[in-house]
């Protein structure tokens, strides 16, 4: 039951926010994929299969992808880390992160909780510039890991 609960509180909690100035309608389209790795032989293969169930422990793949024809100017897109997973690390692009709800934002390694630096774990919400080349491509995906907590 736990695992159901989960998938749901994802899908809900992984929305992402957009932070457009005078830019045109901008879609975003979230998706959650497991991430399975299994040994064959000597060879190690990882496979992604969408999210149908989540248990603790499980690695997942956040997808973001952004759809924006027709756009000219940068924008930035916003993705609150849901409170059941620990964060990771982020795909190509690297976001700039918060670990205080959104509250300040900086290079992860720049963060402080109290006295000690910030770990990943510690991450609730990431913020990746879409430059004004990347928006005139009219679409692009985003995508980070985390674990199932």
């Amino acid at each position: 039951m736990r695992s159901i609960s989960v998938l749901a509180s994802l899908t809900l909690l992984c929305a992402a926010s957009l932070a457009a100035q005078s830019a045109p309608s901008i879609g975003i389209e979230r998706s959650v994929y497991i991430e399975r790795i299994e040994r064959i032989g000597e060879r190690v293969v990882r496979e992604l299969q969408p999210a149908a169930e989540l248990r603790r422990g499980d690695s997942v793949v956040l997808m973001i992808e952004w759809n924006a024809p027709g756009a000219g100017n940068s924008f930035v897109v916003s993705s609150r880390v849901p409170s059941e997973l620990a964060y990771q690390k982020s795909g190509a692009h690297t976001p700039i992160v918060s670990v205080d709800n959104a509250r300040t934002w900086g290079p992860l390694g720049d963060l402080r909780i109290g006295a000690r630096r910030a770990s990943p774990e510690d991450v609730t919400h990431l913020r990746w510039k879409v430059s004004e080349d990347r928006a005139a491509r009219g679409r692009g995906l985003l995508s980070y890991s985390a674990i199932v907590r």
